[in-house]
């Protein structure tokens, strides 16, 4: 009861119906879909709720990415989308681990479930930039030589993943529309499995909420920098 009471005073009236109704949406077409992979069901109930924590600025949200990443990578080896088990094993789930430390040493006024929002500066966007376009280019060709499908939408993913988890740990607002944009790139790429298997259907739903999820985080984000 007391755990009601706390996610009430916490959550706006509307995170609770985005949230609340994310679940049930991805639930729904699980069981109409692909009741044969409960990991997917659970990887997208875990991520969901990540989303809408990290939406408010709140480590925890961080802490469920890290399980996110191990999930998801778990999915991606299914249909040898290696370029999503890379991403996530091997940078999502690093940088969500030094985001959550970041965010942790960072509370807004002493307030620990609100990380203070930072400014990116010039610096920053440029180096981040500069690095997105190496592991492009370093993914493409590793990705290309495990067998890869859908290899240039697979290595877009990479790119979009590395530029939010960067901007994650910088606390910089503009990481929720990275993440909007590879929900965007993740979409297609299980819309692409979904031809051969129906079953993903349930992914694909996934990341379409994530997608509405992420956009509103980026307008809390805002709302939350400028109130900062």
């Amino acid at each position: 009861m007391k755990k009601q009471i706390w996610l009430f005073r916490y959550f706006s009236r509307f995170e609770l119906c985005l949230w609340i109704g994310s679940l049930l949406t991805i639930t729904l077409f699980f069981f109409l879909f692909d009741r044969s992979s409960p990991v997917s069901l659970i990887a997208s109930l875990v991520g969901v709720t990540a989303i809408i924590f990290c939406a408010k600025g709140n480590p925890i949200g961080q802490g469920l990415m890290i399980i996110f990443a191990v999930l998801y990578a778990f999915i991606s080896i299914s249909y040898a989308y290696y370029g999503e088990l890379m991403t996530y094993v091997g940078m999502s789930l690093p940088m969500a681990v030094f985001s959550l430390i970041s965010w942790m040493r960072n509370p807004y006024k002493g307030n620990k479930a609100e990380v203070k929002v930072s400014r990116l500066s010039l610096r920053d966007g440029v180096l981040i930039g500069l690095l997105s376009v190496v592991v492009t280019f370093v993914f493409y060709f590793l990705l290309k030589w495990l067998g890869t499908a859908n290899l240039w939408v697979s290595t877009f993913s990479v790119t979009t993943s590395f530029i939010a988890a960067s901007l994650t740990y910088r606390r910089s607002p503009w990481f929720a529309l990275a993440y909007a944009a590879n929900d965007v790139v993740l979409i297609i790429l299980w819309l692409l499995a979904m031809l051969e298997d129906p079953s993903y259907i349930s992914v694909t739903v996934c990341f379409s909420v994530f997608l509405a999820n992420d956009l509103y985080s980026f307008v809390n984000w805002r709302r939350m920098q400028k109130r900062q």
